[in-house]
C-alpha cells in the first residue's frame, strides 16, 4: 500500500528448504520464473530468496513504517522509533495451526502468520494466479503498520453534533443593555 506516493513494503524474503516436502510449491513456482516477473513488474521492492534445509517455507516482508511512541525521554518530547514492522506468511503444504514456522519469534517481530493448507493443490479458479504469488502480493499491498479496533461505529473528535462545549462565550456580539436587561430580570424574580 503507498503512504503519499511511496510503498511501504520495502523488501521480500522467500525462505524454503530444497528437499522438504512442504516446499514443493515453492520449488515449482521458483523453476517456473513466475516471481523474475513478479519482481520485475514491481521494481520498488527488493527480492531475497533464501534456502533453508529442514524448514517449513515462509514469505517474510519488511516495511518502511516504523511506530513511533511520543512518550517523553528525558524531559524532552521528542518520539522513540521502535524496531521495523515485520509480517510474516507460512507457505506449509500441509495444514498446521500457524506455529509451525521453524523460525525463532523471539528474534523476528512478526504479527501476522497464516498457515495455508495444501498449498500445492490451491489455485485462485477466478484469474489463475497461484496461492504464493498471492502471499507476495498480499504482503506487498499491506501499510506495515498494526491493524488497530475501532470501538465506535463513528470515530471523531468532536462526537456532538453541536461542537465541544467552550466556557468563554462571544458576549461581546451581544449588546450590552440587554444582557444588563436580562441579568436584572432574573434577579428580581
Amino acid at each position: 500500500m503507498a503512504t503519499r506516493g511511496v510503498f511501504q513494503c520495502q523488501k521480500l524474503t522467500l525462505r524454503y528448504c530444497e528437499y522438504g516436502g512442504s516446499s514443493r510449491a515453492v520449488r515449482d513456482y521458483l523453476k517456473s520464473g513466475r516471481l523474475i516477473d513478479w519482481a520485475t513488474s514491481r521494481p520498488s521492492v527488493e527480492i531475497k530468496v533464501k534456502v533453508q534445509n529442514g524448514k517449513h517455507p515462509i514469505v517474510t516482508g519488511d516495511y518502511v513504517t516504523q511506530a513511533v511512541s511520543n512518550k517523553s525521554i528525558g524531559g524532552n518530547m521528542t518520539g522513540k522509533q521502535s524496531k521495523p514492522v515485520i509480517h510474516q506468511i507460512c507457505l506449509k503444504s500441509k495444514g498446521g495451526h500457524g506455529h509451525g514456522h521453524g523460525g525463532n519469534s523471539s528474534d523476528n517481530n512478526h504479527d501476522n502468520l497464516i498457515t495455508v493448507g495444501n498449498f500445492d493443490k490451491k489455485v485462485n479458479k477466478t484469474n489463475g494466479a497461484n496461492p504464493i504469488e498471492d502471499a507476495f502480493n498480499l504482503l506487498y499491498n499491506k501499510s506495515g503498520r498494526k491493524m488497530k479496533k475501532f470501538t465506535k461505529p463513528i470515530y471523531t473528535d468532536t462526537p456532538s453534533i453541536q461542537g465541544v462545549w467552550t466556557p468563554s462565550l462571544d458576549l461581546h456580539l451581544i449588546p450590552q443593555e440587554d444582557i444588563d436587561q436580562k441579568y436584572f430580570k432574573l434577579t428580581i424574580n
